[in-house]
């Protein structure tokens, strides 16, 4: 078995509508809005601007209604209290609808910038209305990620599919994937290794699970990044990430769950920024030397040279022989292949051997 039997094959991408995503395709970014609109539609049309002009690859709304997703006594999370957004999740999340008229305009407002619009369900009846929107791709949100009646519905829509793993384990993992196997729907799946803390501290961001699930799960793997970094995005690439999700907003001292550990504008400018900048450096992957490595190897390594003067017809002997530079002639690798020859004709001292100069 050689290098190249072993080296780390390049797994199948996926199309997001025009783009392609997968590991030997430019890093997809997402432009989370999510639910930074605060339930206005000019937020809303003023997020897709902001990701479109940052150089997002598309943005993201959440769609649900909050009384088909939480019950009355649903208490909120401790960093969403922190963000001003009261007690009850129920009450939070009444704030933060979208209509189905809003959502048309916000897909057509994308439209017209050029970036894709994506959506979260949470909901079955949310997926009918995302669809008819003529959305790019679903993400199954990490707190659906055992959803089964919810992925079932978003498998059959043929889409592509973005899916968190946020606060889940590598059983839980693993059963998701095994039920988009099952259902012929895993090869349109990106997989993201998530972090469900709000913001996640760098300590915390865990970017090795990019890699591991990759090779757990042998599907394109991305990150949902809660960090507040610029950075983090492009280490994430160096880690292997095929598309990135990061939260936009407006105004990050807003009051609301999500503003607090999300991007504003010019940040998030910079984010993209920072990807596009350090994607040059990934290169491919293969264990083969760059074209570019030809004259350094050539003038850098070492070939057999005659240590002596050998005459014609004399028989090589180990100690006649030497490594030195350049590496054009016969590689120290054959060295061993030379002793007991003869040569053809006689050859001066430091001289680079050539298979021609022997018998």
């Amino acid at each position: 078995m050689t290098l190249s039997d072993v080296q780390s094959q390049a797994l199948p991408g996926v199309r997001i509508g025009r783009a392609a995503v997968g590991e030997d395709a430019p890093v997809y970014i997402v432009a989370e809005a999510g639910v930074n609109h605060d339930g206005k539609l000019s937020q809303a049309l003023a997020l897709v601007d902001a990701a479109a002009d940052a150089g997002a690859s598309a943005v993201k709304f959440q769609v649900f209604r909050a009384a088909d997703l939480v019950t009355q006594s649903a208490p909120t999370a401790a960093y969403q209290k922190r963000a001003g957004s009261g007690n009850s999740q129920r009450r939070m999340l009444e704030r933060l609808e979208l209509t189905d008229a809003d959502l048309a305009r916000v897909q057509a407002r994308c439209a017209e910038r050029g970036i894709e619009f994506l959506a979260t369900p949470f909901g079955i009846d949310d997926v009918a209305r995302i669809v008819r929107l003529g959305v790019a791709a679903i993400k199954i949100a990490s707190t659906d990620l055992n959803n089964r009646p919810l992925l079932d519905v978003v498998i059959a829509t043929e889409l592509p599919l973005i899916l968190s793993t946020g606060a889940a384990n590598a059983a839980e993992i693993r059963q998701t994937l095994g039920w988009l196997r099952d259902a012929g729907a895993a090869e349109r799946a990106v997989v993201l290794h998530c972090v469900s803390r709000y913001p996640t501290p760098l300590d915390a961001a865990h970017l090795r699970r990019i890699g591991a699930l990759r090779d757990a799960l042998g599907v394109c793997v991305g990150y949902s990044d809660h960090t507040d970094s610029t950075f983090i995005g492009g280490w994430a690439a160096a880690a292997g990430a095929c598309l990135l999700e990061k939260h936009l907003t407006l105004d990050r001292a807003a009051n609301g769950p999500d503003h607090a550990m999300s991007l504003d504008p010019s940040e998030f400018a910079a984010y993209v920024a920072n990807v596009r900048r350090i994607e040059p450096a990934l290169g491919r992957r293969t264990l083969d030397m760059d074209a570019s490595e030809a004259e350094v190897r050539r003038l850098a390594r070492k070939s057999v040279v005659a240590k002596r003067a050998l005459d014609a017809h004399e028989v090589i002997s180990a100690d006649a022989l030497t490594l030195k530079r350049p590496g054009d002639g016969i590689p120290p690798t054959e060295i061993d292949r030379l002793v007991g020859r003869r040569t053809r004709r006689p050859v001066p001292a430091d001289t680079v051997l050539r298979w021609e100069m022997v018998e």
